[in-house]
Order: structure tokens, then C-alpha cells, then sequence
């Protein structure tokens, strides 16, 4: 009974929130300002006159005459025997092409994974051993902070695209577009995708591992182990075993994200995954392909979040259940001086140039002065159009920066919020994070029209999952431990519970979470821009800078390392902001989280 108890909150919420994004999926051709049958018909025929008998022949043919309640029904009863619809494109049935694009997606993920995974064991490595030595040695600081928070903050096609440049063409080593039909050409061209993707994901899971490792590292049992003259290698395995449960459900994040939110570096690499195939049926309004996409998406972020969830309550279930799980808490350490600097020297030259490119004009266009390089003139050379960079990215700043941080703010308010009804919103966060925000923002874009705006709100629909998918895993474990225990059996009621004994345990932790999330959340708000969806032009965005300049990189890298260098700024010192966060006491026992 308790069990069922248990399951019954999340399997409601996980229906209703898959139903809920496949209600608004099917209900696209009637949310958008746009007439499907003239996409459809574009599609299609290029140069052919959208004609009223045309168009009103489309909407006989693909059913949108029939309204939105019959397609849903059809589709509906179509997946009850296994057909996924036919396109409204190709004319060809869906299910063959939706799921060769998600065998690729898969592999793609696979080989990005295993990458990240490195990058994660690389930065926390440090932290790891000097832990494992036992309370007389120095203890561990973040170590890595300045370098993951630097790999963070790459954009993923930035990356993609000096990856193809320098291995592909220059080198030759690995094919620039493609996929392979044999298992090991596929494997071959997920080389460079995999490395694009893998290494900032790679480096946030770092950063949280390097973040809660101290925590640790300062409880009782490794001074016991110590004195007991226990192996660093096996207090090191125990350390290992402690942070990774509450850590687990940030790794199914990746694993989905890696699969569908890929569509930037598919788009460059021209791989049928499954992100892209979603975008290219969304762009084209295949409605058949894209609600397929969509609803394997949904699967998998389902079945990750089952087996996540089930890994840690094999790992930490009984604790759980007994309240016998201790809280960690993390000692109050300074960041390392290495991040101190980076983030000093980043704010520093981040301010200067964005209010000396404040003087400047962002909107001046000099043809004359096309892909200048860096000069007296224009410091940071100009764009393709003859646009000062330094002016763009100065005046770019608050578009991007300033939104990041804004759309950083409701994505805590809502996830922590979320997170404290945990079952009942656990569902919802599995469904939510099977969807790419670039899904969402055409959904958004569809409906209120693109912009800035537009491109904030699609990304805080999706980007609030992972914020409360931490801060529920913490508030399990805070209210097992064995203080709220006691502080129940004397009275106390929710409020007081919260308030008093597990807010102050967990927010410190999501709040430095909240900072690392920082330069994805500038990476999302890019990545819509860098397809169009987010600030219109001519309005300097960074993201629209990297995506304006990416054709010309060979010629004018400065036009596009200037954005690239902003973001990984941004990264920095929100990196060094969580550390700075790391030495405020909690009201209980004078440690920190």
C-alpha cells in the first residue's frame, strides 16, 4: 500500500503532463499564426502558386478540415496498432524514418556520453584524491572550477563547428557531414558531434561532483576510516557512493538531453537524429513526424526517470525509509585562488568591454569595412555586414547576459516550489525534460511570435526541471534525516519543518546549482538564436552573433570568439559566484551545505 501510495502521485502527473504536451503538439496548426497547408504546400512544391483550390485540396488530404479533435483521434487509434501516420510532406510513413532517426540519436548519445562521463571523472578527480587521504592532509577545494566552468559555457555549435573545421577539413581525420550506414562509419562520424556535445555536459556533471565531494569528505566516518587505517582508495569508493545518488537524476538529465537537444550539432553536421527531424517536421508543420518525435522523446525521458529512480532507491532506500540518512554538509571553503582569478580578471575585461561597446554604435553598417580584422577603428574587427563587433557584443550584453541571469531566477523560484511537492511533480519533470527547448520555442514562436521574449519563456518552460529535480532529492533526504524526525515527534508542523529544519539544508546547494546553470541557460537562449527563433535582426544578441558570423569563422574568427568569450565569461563568474556561496552557514550545526 505504501508503495502504490507512492507511485500513484507520480504516474498521474507523468500521464497528464505527456498528454498535456501531445494536446498542444497536436493542436499546432491551429495555435500558429501561420496557415499549414501554405508550409505544407511550400514544402512540397517550392515554386508552386498557393492557390485557394490547392490549399483547400492540402487540408482535405492531411485532415485539417477535419479539425484538431479528428486528427487526435485518428493518430490516437493509429498508435494502437503501431502506425505512427503517414507525413504530410513525403507522403511516406512515419515510423520507418522516426525510428532509424532515433537508432542514430542513440548511438550519438551513447558516444557523447562516454565523453562527458570522462570530462566529470577528470574534474572531480582532484577534489577526489585529496579527499581520500583522510582529515590531516589539506582539504579539498574546487580545484577544477575555472576550466569546467570554462568547458561549461562553450557553445555545443561552436564547438561542432572548429571541431569540423579543424579535424575535418583541415585534418581530414573524420568526415565534416554525414552518417555512416555500417556500424563503424556511424561510429567514425560520431566522433566529432560526440566530443561537441559530451565535453560541456561532461563539465557540468564535473562541477557537481567537484561541488558536493567536500561534503562528504567532512563527515565522521572519514576521520574514522582514517584512524582505522582504512585504503584513500576505498574511502574514495565510499566518498563516490555517497554524492552520486542525489546526483543521479542530474545524469538522466544529461542522458535525455543528449538525445533530443542535440538539434544545433545535427543541424551542422547534417546527422538524422532525432532532435533534427523533429525541428525540420516542425519548421515544415509534419505534424505525423513531429508528434512521433515528440512522443519517443517523451518515452525515453520516462524510462530514464524510472530507471534513475530506481537505481537510487536501491542505493539509498532503506536510509531513506528509516531516517537514518545523515544530511551532507559542506565545509565552508574559499574557492581556489586559480578561480578567484579567472573570475576577477573575467569581470574585469567582461565590464570594460561591454561599456566601452556601449559608446559605440551596434547598428552602423560600413561595406567598406566587411570581415575588417581587430584595429584601431574597430577593436574587435567587424561582421560580415561591416558592423563593429565590440559595439554588438556591448550592446548584446543585456539580451543575453541579463536574460540568462533573469530566466536563471524564475527557473529557481519555480524548480525549488516544484521540487517540495516532489511526487506529484515528478512526472511532469521527466516529461518537461524529454522536451528540447528548441521544441519549445518553436511552440512558443508559433504562438506569440519570435523574439527575445518569446525565446526566455521557451527556455524557462523546459530549463526548471533540472533545478527541481535537485532540490527534491535534497528535501527527500532532509526529511528523512533524524533531526525532523525528532523535531515532528515534538510537534512541529510543515511550515515550521520547512522554515527551520529543511529549507536551510537545501537551498544553499540548489542556489549554487541554480549558478552553474547560468551559462546553459546562456547556451539555450543562444542556440535559439542561432536558429532564428530568438531576437529578431538587427538587434545585437550573442547568440545571433555566433550564428550571423559561423559561415565566415575561417576568415573572421574574431567575429565569432568574441560571443564564444563572452559566454565563457559568463560561466566563470557564475561558477565563482557558487563557490562564493559555499561558506555561508546554515542555522544548524554551523555547517554549510
Amino acid at each position: 500500500m505504501r508503495t502504490a501510495a507512492r507511485t500513484l502521485p507520480t504516474a498521474v502527473g507523468r500521464a497528464l503532463a505527456a498528454l498535456g504536451v501531445l494536446l498542444v503538439i497536436g493542436l499546432l496548426p491551429w495555435l500558429t499564426r501561420t496557415d499549414p497547408a501554405r508550409t505544407i504546400l511550400h514544402a512540397r512544391y517550392a515554386d508552386r502558386e498557393p492557390t485557394p483550390g490547392t490549399l483547400a485540396a492540402i487540408r482535405r488530404e492531411t485532415g485539417l478540415d477535419a479539425g484538431p479533435l479528428h486528427l487526435l483521434g485518428d493518430w490516437a487509434f493509429g498508435l494502437l496498432r503501431g502506425d505512427f501516420g503517414t507525413s504530410w510532406v513525403s507522403g511516406q510513413p512515419v515510423r520507418p524514418d522516426v525510428l532509424s532517426a532515433l537508432g542514430v540519436s542513440l548511438t550519438l548519445m551513447a558516444a557523447s556520453l562516454a565523453v562527458a562521463l570522462l570530462v566529470a571523472a577528470a574534474l572531480g578527480a582532484r577534489t577526489l584524491l585529496a579527499g581520500a587521504r583522510g582529515p590531516g592532509h589539506k582539504p579539498p577545494t574546487a580545484r577544477a572550477g575555472a576550466l569546467g566552468a570554462v568547458l561549461a559555457a562553450l557553445p555545443e555549435f561552436l564547438l561542432a563547428a572548429v571541431l569540423a573545421t579543424v579535424f575535418a577539413v583541415r585534418l581530414g581525420w573524420f568526415p565534416a557531414v554525414g552518417w555512416g550506414g555500417a556500424p563503424g562509419d556511424a561510429l567514425h562520424a560520431a566522433v566529432l558531434p560526440a566530443l561537441a556535445m559530451g565535453l560541456p555536459a561532461g563539465a557540468l556533471l564535473g562541477r557537481l561532483l567537484d561541488d558536493a565531494l567536500p561534503g562528504a569528505f567532512a563527515e565522521d566516518w572519514v576521520r574514522t576510516a582514517a584512524a582505522s587505517g582504512l585504503p584513500p582508495a576505498r574511502v574514495a569508493r565510499h566518498a563516490l557512493r555517497r554524492v552520486l545518488p542525489p546526483l543521479l537524476p542530474q545524469f538522466g538529465f544529461v542522458v535525455v538531453g543528449l538525445t533530443g537537444g542535440a538539434v544545433t550539432v545535427e543541424t551542422l553536421f547534417s546527422i538524422p537524429g532525432l532532435g533534427g527531424t523533429a525541428l525540420s517536421a516542425a519548421l515544415a508543420q509534419d505534424l505525423p513526424v513531429l508528434q512521433a518525435c515528440v512522443l519517443l522523446l517523451l518515452a525515453l525521458g520516462v524510462a530514464v526517470g524510472i530507471a534513475v529512480r530506481a537505481v537510487r532507491r536501491a542505493a539509498l532506500g532503506p536510509a531513506l525509509d528509516a531516517g537514518a540518512l545523515p544530511a551532507l554538509r559542506r565545509p565552508a571553503l574559499p574557492p581556489s585562488r586559480t578561480l578567484t582569478a579567472t573570475a576577477l580578471v573575467s569581470a574585469a575585461l567582461l565590464a570594460g568591454v561591454i561599456a566601452y561597446g556601449m559608446t559605440r554604435d551596434p547598428l552602423h553598417v560600413d561595406t567598406a569595412a566587411r570581415l575588417a580584422p581587430p584595429g584601431a577603428a574597430h577593436p574587435l574587427g567587424t561582421d560580415a555586414l561591416g558592423r563593429d563587433v565590440l559595439a554588438r557584443l556591448g550592446h548584446g550584453a543585456a539580451r543575453t547576459a541579463l536574460t540568462s541571469l533573469a530566466v536563471a531566477a524564475a527557473t529557481l523560484v519555480l524548480g525549488v516550489a516544484l521540487g517540495v511537492l516532489t511526487r506529484w511533480a515528478e512526472g511532469l519533470r521527466e516529461v518537461v525534460n524529454a522536451l528540447p527547448p528548441v521544441i519549445s520555442g518553436l511552440v512558443v514562436a508559433g504562438i506569440a511570435g519570435s523574439g527575445a521574449t518569446g525565446a526566455a519563456v521557451a527556455v524557462t518552460v523546459v530549463a526548471w526541471a533540472p533545478i527541481a529535480a535537485h532540490t527534491a532529492v535534497l528535501y527527500e533526504q532532509e526529511r528523512a534525516a533524524a533531526h525532523v524526525e525528532g523535531a515532528v515527534a515534538l510537534g512541529a508542523d510543515r511550515g515550521h519543518l520547512l522554515r527551520r529544519h529543511i529549507l536551510p539544508g537545501v537551498l544553499p546547494p540548489v542556489l549554487r546549482h541554480a549558478l552553474l546553470r547560468i551559462p546553459a541557460l546562456a547556451l539555450a537562449l543562444a542556440s535559439l538564436g542561432f536558429l532564428g527563433l530568438g531576437t529578431e535582426p538587427p538587434a545585437p544578441e550573442w547568440g545571433r552573433m555566433l550564428s550571423e558570423n559561423m559561415p565566415y569563422a575561417e576568415r573572421a574568427p574574431w567575429a565569432v570568439l568574441a560571443p564564444a568569450a563572452a559566454l565563457a565569461a559568463v560561466g566563470v563568474l557564475a561558477v565563482a559566484a557558487g563557490a562564493l556561496t559555499a561558506g555561508a552557514r546554515t542555522r544548524r550545526g554551523g555547517g554549510s551545505r
